[in-house]
């Protein structure tokens, strides 16, 4: 059993949180991506591999990021979001016996969710940690991304890894951007004068 610290939002710790858990999501992403357009595109599959581990992996991170902020209950939209990701990695293993194009509606319908779901995270944090721009940005475009992966899926073109890997190219950057902004901010704050009552 793993056992994670709780922090209380607007904490030191929780904060500290924050910005290693998105340092980790970008570096996850990247390493992800940078697999996805070698071997995952000349290897169906490694490819495959990738295209499960993906939402596999956003599920452990949705759930482990509301255990360390208060819980499941107290962050429902990272829990939906977990559950999301969860329900996303069994459909693929599925879509992958039929089409990519299946593969790639699966993918577009946890994009536009899981997009959505982020967005509402964002916006909630926003109040304890500030710095949430990126991450709101990031859930819009992917709701968006999400509604273009399923209008190519209808589409006679037979997709690949590498038209899944771009959507989480920008996950990466969003997620790096918040933890470097979330980082910049505090350090401003700490070498702030601070006025004495």
């Amino acid at each position: 059993m793993i056992d994670i610290d709780v922090q209380r939002p607007n904490s030191p710790q929780g904060s500290n949180w924050l910005k290693v858990y998105y340092f980790m999501r970008a570096a996850v992403s990247i390493v992800w991506v940078a697999a996805a357009f070698t071997i995952g595109k000349s290897m169906s599959g490694v490819g495959g591999f990738l295209l499960l581990v993906y939402p596999a992996w956003d599920a452990v991170a949705n759930f482990t990021d509301a255990q360390s902020n208060g819980g499941l209950r107290k962050n429902p939209t990272q829990a939906l979001n977990a559950a999301v990701s969860g329900v996303t990695t069994v459909a693929v293993a599925i879509a992958l016996g039929m089409s990519m194009n299946v593969v790639l509606s699966v993918f577009g319908v946890w994009a536009a969710l899981s997009g959505l779901f982020q967005l509402a995270t964002g916006i909630r944090r926003w109040k304890n940690y500030g710095a949430q721009w990126a991450m709101i940005l990031s859930g819009a475009q992917s709701a968006i991304a999400g509604a273009i992966f399923l209008k190519r899926a209808t589409s006679p073109a037979v997709p690949s890894i590498a038209d899944i890997a771009p959507y989480a190219a920008f996950g990466a950057f969003y997620f790096l951007v918040s933890a470097i902004w979330l980082t910049v901010s505090e350090a401003l704050r700490r070498k702030a004068p601070r006025i004495e009552a």
